[in-house]
């Protein structure tokens, strides 16, 4: 019988597969084992599109809702700050920026 995580296990490996997921959704061959150790910018150092990152936060916060079990608000504020601390540099950011003041 597999031992039960505790609340901060559980959010440890919450933060391994968010990251793996982000590098997965934004196409790069790279996971969570690689970067873990880094002290440098290693979010800077790959992109993702803004279509990307919208995709990933979507993905995190139904995986925060099942796995954590956090309400819906609560999943989209994590996963705004997962984004802000982990994120990758947006490679489209000029374009999207246009599209929206031409909305």
């Amino acid at each position: 019988m597999a031992k039960r995580l505790s609340r901060q296990e559980k959010w440890d490996k919450a933060v391994v597969d968010l990251i793996n997921k982000m590098f997965e959704i934004a196409g790069h061959k790279v996971t969570y084992d690689d970067v873990k150790d880094r002290k440098d910018d290693w979010y800077a150092q790959w992109t993702m599109t803004v279509q990307q990152n919208e995709e990933w936060k979507q993905w995190g916060k139904k995986y925060f809702m099942k796995e954590l079990r956090l309400y819906a608000k609560q999943a989209e504020r994590e996963m705004g700050m997962c984004s802000l601390m982990w994120g990758l540099k947006f490679s489209n950011w000029e374009e999207y920026e246009s599209q929206i003041s031409n909305s």
